[in-house]
């Protein structure tokens, strides 16, 4: 895809920045920046775009994306209907690789923080007591008022760089800076999507959001995506499967129908080629 380069809010007083969002609803643009990220999801669910990585988001994720990687994040609907009490919160961190100068990373000392960079171009999602330890330090790094805050900052990466459960997220390496001629018949293909997966989404419909014939929107969104649109369409409805199975509020034969499946032997099928479980074994094992 070609996202929208995004530039990143500059302190001049700091050579990182961090905030806490609290939004009606995320992120909702596909983008990249030279910047590393780290966000911690503090409330708020839906659907995450890390490269070529779709999967569902929720309530205390911790993700790490390096820079130049593309990502996006688009609530649940329930977000977008204005609803008083429900918002969303997540604090970001922003930081560009080279901070500590060019030899920093070179230092024996650092191998550890050079590798977690180096994985960070794929994306990583971090889990486990270590991924606590810092969301903690990044409270800490928000409140800091005095002091040198790099310290902070380091502390953060090192304990980060230990994390010994971590979730490579992209399967490809974005290296090349984008093109943002066509970011908004990106967006408008990702919005279209999100909000019709559950029915039937024919490849002249999609071409008509995008403006573009048939034929050409097929090799358009393959060259970009590095899938096809009915890979991308499938990987939406199995992730939602997913999410309503974790939930337990519909029966498996409901999610089916709900996810945009309209035959159950395909739904199992699929839902077991892209899980490696069946829908059944999946709700067994998350509880």
């Amino acid at each position: 895809m070609k996202p929208q380069l995004l530039k990143v809010p500059k302190d001049l007083q700091q050579s990182f920045s961090i905030r806490r969002d609290v939004v009606l609803y995320f992120y909702n643009r596909w983008h990249y920046h030279p910047e590393m990220e780290l966000v911690h999801i503090e409330q708020g669910s839906g659907t995450q775009f890390i490269g070529d990585n779709i999967q569902n988001f929720q309530n205390g994720d911790l993700l790490l994306i390096g820079p130049n990687l593309p990502h996006y994040w688009r609530c649940d609907e329930k977000y977008f209907k204005g609803e008083s009490d429900l918002y969303a919160q997540a604090t970001v961190l922003h930081f560009l690789p080279d901070l500590f100068g060019k030899t920093f990373l070179n230092l024996p000392e650092n191998k550890s923080i050079k590798d977690l960079f180096q994985k960070a171009q794929w994306g990583i999602k971090l889990l486990g007591d270590t991924s606590e330890k810092v969301k903690r330090l990044m409270q800490s790094l928000l409140d800091h008022s005095s002091g040198n805050s790099i310290i902070l900052l380091l502390e953060i990466l090192e304990t980060l760089a230990q994390c010994p459960e971590v979730k490579m997220l992209s399967n490809t390496y974005y290296h090349q800076e984008f093109d943002a001629y066509d970011t908004d018949r990106i967006n408008e293909i990702y919005k279209y999507s999100l909000s019709n997966f559950h029915k039937k989404i024919s490849i002249e419909e999609i071409a008509g959001v995008a403006n573009i014939s048939p034929h050409s929107f097929c090799r358009y969104f393959k060259s970009r995506s590095r899938k096809t649109y009915s890979q991308f369409l499938l990987e939406l409805r199995i992730g939602h499967a997913c999410k309503l199975l974790i939930e337990e509020k519909l029966s498996v034969a409901q999610i089916c129908y709900e996810s945009g499946f309209n035959n159950f032997a395909n739904f199992n099928k699929y839902f077991k080629i892209n899980t490696g479980m069946s829908p059944l074994q999946y709700q067994k094992n998350y509880r």
